[in-house]
């Protein structure tokens, strides 16, 4: 796990200045180690994680000269092992045990479709020395971003957006289409698009290779298909669960993968405490796991600790647990704010930082269950997507955080089209099902450009590296060929409520469904609630008489989803101020 950068120029030497800018915005993500490599018109930057081979034979950017390859990768690949012996097979020779080299050696073996034997989470860049193509790739879930700006004639790539802007001369203008997203889906913004107007996001399970003279490929690999698989038309309800445990065991499995411990981060719900509970059975011993909580605030609940406990009792983990006072959290937000790539209004972000800042002092890879409300129905918008008649609309009314009218009220400059609502028509096309559609969408889209980049943004910002089995993708294959009304059952998530049966004790499997509580955000008083004001009252993108209206009752305006509006608004106010772009 790494922070990569790049540059690739067609008409000169790559600037090396600039490539070291980046690099040094990439420290956190890569405290053990840095490299730069340039050649004619491409330039490589790396900040090394050192999690697969420790030694200084997996430092990057990796050369094969041999195979006139160079390669920077931010990622693991969890069959790094198996396809080194594939490999060595095929006549290949290696000079370390770093999955880079896998990738470098898989490339010159099976050129573009070297994605396609991947199984893990990446990111990388391969620059060929002779013809100076590059082949960039991003894993199929989206779990590993990368970053993309053109800049006087040349093409930057890194893993984070401040890097690029690091590098200077990129198109800070605010993209209105991006705004009207962020607005819209609690700050999500779909690839390619980013907030801002000179940078973009490569497409999850999206390859993109760039030839000596510009001219530029994307080719999307994979896609979960949201249908029913002709084979499984007789699985009952037994043979599902049966299935979905197995892959899920799996997929734990296979994110063991690792030159240094692993732990969980335990939130005591029913998706991280299963993954403790199939490592136990693994027979994993002296398991670490951790958990955050926070203090009540206004009558709402601020920790989970008693069913985290409660799980890692029955297991025997050595359990830790933070409790962040209010004064720590208005600290710490600061330093969260700064970690975003881009602006995400979650309540989570802050306690995902503060949690990896603890962990990261005795762990350095952990497992988190992120992602199986989206990929298994757990969500309370999905159960009416299953009535006759229901549709994208149906997922519009319950989703999307304000109606496109209310956008001409709140912008100085609104849209006059609801592109927000276009985007969600398009994604449901074609859908099997309604339900098809909204977990199809959720998978693609909303979950990558929300609950993974805050997993992967707030722990990376402490060196520390996050693997979600939920989102093994053949899982996610898996559970797109589920029948919805699997998925849906005892309140949502009813196929991996009873995968968990007999392994997690009851009280975790029924208990009712929490959201991460942070209740100094969820409700704005103190310290934070003038960071908003102050925020608000600069800012030149919302109309003065919004922000006054919100202000005068902070907490009484609230989106679909119960969000505050005047927290989504401050949020990306405080996201540009910390960038330098408000």
């Amino acid at each position: 796990m790494c922070g990569i950068a790049g540059e690739l120029r067609r008409d000169g030497a790559a600037d090396v200045d600039a490539l070291r800018r980046m690099q040094a915005t990439l420290t956190d993500r890569g405290p053990d180690g840095e490299g730069l490599w340039a050649q004619a018109g491409a330039g490589l930057a790396h900040r090394r994680l050192s999690i697969i081979d420790l030694s200084v034979r997996g430092a990057q950017p990796m050369v094969d000269q041999a195979l006139g390859l160079v390669a920077v990768f931010n990622g693991i690949i969890y069959n790094h092992r198996e396809l080194r012996d594939e490999l060595r097979a095929a006549g290949h020779t290696f000079a370390s045990q770093a999955d880079t080299e896998v990738i470098l050696k898989g490339y010159a073996q099976w050129g573009e479709d070297v994605v396609e034997h991947l199984l893990g989470m990446f990111a990388f860049c391969i620059v060929e020395h002779e013809s100076g193509r590059a082949f960039l790739a991003r894993d199929r879930l989206g779990v590993k971003p990368l970053y993309l700006a053109d800049v006087g004639g040349a093409l930057r790539f890194a893993s984070t957006l401040p890097a690029l802007l690091a590098g200077g001369g990129v198109d800070t203008s605010l993209d209105p289409v991006a705004l009207h997203h962020y607005l819209s889906f609690h700050s999500v913004v779909p690839a390619p698009r980013t907030l801002l107007a000179g940078v973009r996001k490569l497409p999850p399970a999206t390859t993109l290779t760039v030839e000596p003279d510009g001219s530029r490929r994307e080719r999307r690999y994979w896609r979960a298909s949201y249908a029913r698989d002709p084979a499984k038309a007789d699985w009952g309800r037994e043979e599902w669960t049966d299935a979905v445990r197995e892959a899920l065991r799996l997929a734990v499995r296979r994110r063991m993968v690792s030159d240094v411990p692993v732990g969980v981060l335990l939130s005591g719900g029913l998706d991280s405490s299963l993954i403790v509970a199939l490592l136990a059975e693994s027979d994993q011993r002296g398991l670490a796991t951790f958990s955050v909580g926070f203090g009540d605030v206004a009558g709402r609940e601020g920790n989970e600790f008693a069913y985290s406990r409660l799980v890692a009792d029955r297991f025997g983990t050595a359990h830790q647990t933070l409790e962040v006072t209010e004064d720590r959290l208005v600290t710490a937000l600061d330093d969260a704010i700064g970690a975003m790539s881009e602006p995400m209004v979650s309540h989570d972000c802050v306690a995902f930082y503060l949690l990896a800042q603890e962990v990261a002092r005795t762990c350095k890879v952990v497992q988190s269950g992120q992602g199986a409300d989206e990929v298994f129905g757990g969500y309370y918008w999905y159960p009416p997507l299953a009535v006759p008649g229901a549709g994208a609309h149906t997922y519009h009314a319950a989703f999307v955080d304000r109606p496109h009218a209310e956008m001409a009220e709140m912008l100085v400059e609104p849209l006059s089209d609801d592109v927000s609502g276009a985007f969600v028509e398009e994604h449901f096309a074609g859908a099997a099902t309604a339900v098809d559609g909204a977990l199809r969408i959720d998978s693609e889209v909303m979950l990558v450009e929300d609950p993974v980049k805050r997993v992967d943004n707030m722990t990376m910002a402490h060196g520390l590296e996050a693997r979600t089995p939920f989102l093994d993708h053949e899982l996610v294959e898996l559970a797109g060929q589920c029948p919805p009304e699997l998925k849906l059952a005892e309140g949502g998530k009813g196929i991996v409520k009873a995968a968990a049966r007999g392994l997690l004790p009851d009280a975790v499997i029924d208990r009712e469904k929490g959201f991460f509580p942070v209740p100094a955000l969820s409700h704005l008083e103190g310290a934070v609630l003038e960071l908003a004001r102050e925020a608000l009252e600069r800012s030149v993108i919302i109309r003065p008489q919004y922000a006054a209206k919100l202000l005068a009752d902070p907490n009484g305006h609230r989106t679909t989803l119960d969000g505050s509006k005047l927290w989504q608004l401050a949020l990306l106010e405080l996201w540009l101020a910390k960038r330098g772009l408000a």
